[in-house]
């Protein structure tokens, strides 16, 4: 399988100092290996797109994923060949010669030191393969290949398997809630719902992310925080609905912890996807109850610091006990 993309050396910059220069190729050459193992384990080649046929490939395969309505589609074919030509990233991964997954992104401030990855899908048939994990490690290279240091992305905090895809099998950390962020989707996934999204940050070069890459997670246990006097802001009711836990009348959520336990849990259901389909109510009760409690303890200070795949969110405030950051 091919190693990704080749790219001018940013390292080569006048004033760059040997040490640094050494150090950031070793990391953008250990990517590179993780990238093209990652791919080789899902049966894919990932790799960047340019050709005509191939973006509008892209432009398809989205609008498969996301049913949008006509009227506004995810991406657009016009703006893959702008970004494209322009220089920022638009991978995929195929499978001999289909098109089953794609990530775009484009760089952000600061100029050439940030990527905004904004969208990113697999096609049905091809999900449970792993190939969105290698389309991410696919970018990761292709970013630290030009100097680039962190990504960011967003995505809705009450679709448990991108919470667990995005905070422990690639250890990004969520850095502000967005309420209703992009407005109305108008498409199949999203439905009617407001779009509140996590925004993320994935520091590209740091410990974890490398452990992560290199397939060392580490998942969040909520059972052994609550041991250690974790204190639940929210759970799932009886009937599958939201319910405040004990976090919330002890005022520790939007208080910084008020209640002396600076570690809240927040749940979010198994299926918001399918709850939207079956039970629209109750799932626009999970998104104001998120918001109202995830929002609330971020915009106070509070830290994501790691997702239980039982689906539970692990947040302290400032002040918790040390943890690397992540």
């Amino acid at each position: 399988m091919p190693a990704p993309d080749a790219a001018p050396d940013p390292w080569a910059r006048p004033g760059a100092a040997e040490p640094a220069r050494a150090a950031g190729r070793r990391l953008a050459e250990e990517a590179e290996r993780l990238a093209v193992a990652a791919g080789d384990a899902a049966s894919v080649v990932v790799r960047e797109v340019r050709a005509i046929d191939e973006l509008d490939a892209v432009h398809r395969l989205y609008n498969a994923i996301w049913r949008p309505d006509p009227q506004s589609p995810p991406m657009t074919g016009e703006l893959l060949r702008a970004l494209a030509k322009s220089g920022n990233y638009v991978g995929g991964a195929f499978d001999g010669d289909e098109l089953v997954g794609a990530c775009v992104g484009f760089f952000g401030a600061p100029a050439e030191e940030a990527v905004h990855s904004h969208i990113a899908g697999v096609s049905g048939a091809a999900r449970g393969r792993s190939i969105g994990f290698a389309l991410k490690l696919h970018q990761r290279a292709w970013s630290m290949r030009r100097g680039v240091s962190a990504i960011t992305w967003t995505y809705d905090p009450l679709v448990r398997r991108n919470a667990y895809f995005n905070l422990v099998k690639l250890a990004a950390r969520p850095e502000e809630y967005l309420a209703n962020f992009y407005g109305g989707m108008r498409d199949g996934i999203n439905g009617d719902d407001d779009t509140d999204r996590l925004l993320v940050h994935w520091r590209l070069g740091s410990d974890p992310v490398r452990a992560a890459c290199a397939g060392r997670t580490e998942p969040a246990d909520a059972a052994a925080e609550r041991a250690r006097g974790a204190l639940v802001a929210l759970a799932a009711g009886p009937d599958g609905g939201p319910q405040a836990g004990p976090a919330r009348a002890a005022g520790a959520v939007g208080g910084g912890g008020s209640s002396g336990s600076r570690t809240l849990l927040v749940a979010v259901p198994p299926d918001i996807e399918g709850m939207r389909l079956a039970e629209p109510g109750r799932a626009k009760d999970w998104r104001t109850a998120l918001r109202d409690v995830m929002g609330a303890a971020m915009a106070d200070g509070a830290r994501v610091t790691g997702f239980d795949r039982a689906g539970w969110y692990v947040l302290e405030h400032a002040g918790a006990r040390t943890q690397e950051e992540r």
